[in-house]
């Protein structure tokens, strides 16, 4: 009768630690930085591990040449860019930090951060 409460205990121990370790990795991510880019490099957008662009340059020959509407394309394909490196970053963090607990959900939630597309016998 009480054999489960030794397993909930010990779930709940390792619930306690990953909260722990989710805090340090948080602050572990604000440390990274990771770049994103479009245009070959005219415009490069930085961003910490978390996902806060913290960094936009655009080359000046597009403000040379007044090109404003490129300069709108280009933007958000490097925001998205560093954005999707940020996730990359995150996720194997992530992986590293909970290597051999059994999580159940992890790797869906994983795919999920990742925009992948899940077969609909894993969909919630």
């Amino acid at each position: 009768m009480f054999k489960g409460l030794g397993n909930l205990a010990s779930l709940m121990k390792q619930a306690t630690e990953l909260s722990g370790k989710m805090e340090d990795l948080t602050q572990e991510l604000k440390g990274k930085r990771v770049t994103g880019s479009a245009g070959g490099g005219l415009v490069t957008v930085e961003a910490d591990g978390t996902g806060m662009i913290l960094k936009v340059t655009i080359d000046p020959v597009l403000l040379q040449d007044n090109d404003l509407e490129m300069i709108q394309d280009l933007l958000p394909a490097a925001i998205n860019s560093a954005t999707q490196k940020g996730k990359q970053l995150h996720m194997q963090m992530m992986q590293q930090m909970t290597n051999g607990l059994p999580i159940p959900g992890l790797d869906a939630a994983f795919g999920k951060m990742m925009g992948e597309i899940m077969p609909d016998d894993e969909k919630e």
